[in-house]
């Protein structure tokens, strides 16, 4: 799991880079698919007592444009 606060502190190092600014958004999948991120919500959970009262969603659509191998991981 990653909080907000953490996610937040990874794209404020991340970009730094001006390479990593007009980079693609994706998120892969466990099985190797990757998806376009096309929205991220604040949403407030309706369970009260809950330990997470709100969250983050990210909504997703299958690649429109298949970007290749990955040569490098870089960070």
């Amino acid at each position: 799991m990653l909080s907000g606060k953490a996610l937040r502190q990874i794209l404020d190092k991340m970009l730094k880079s001006p390479v990593a600014q007009e980079a693609r958004v994706q998120v892969r999948f466990p099985d190797g698919q990757h998806f376009d991120i096309t929205s991220l919500q604040l949403m407030e959970n309706k369970l009260l007592g809950a330990r997470e009262t709100h969250r983050l969603v990210l909504t997703v659509k299958a690649e429109t444009w298949n970007m290749g191998q990955v040569l490098n991981t870089i960070g």
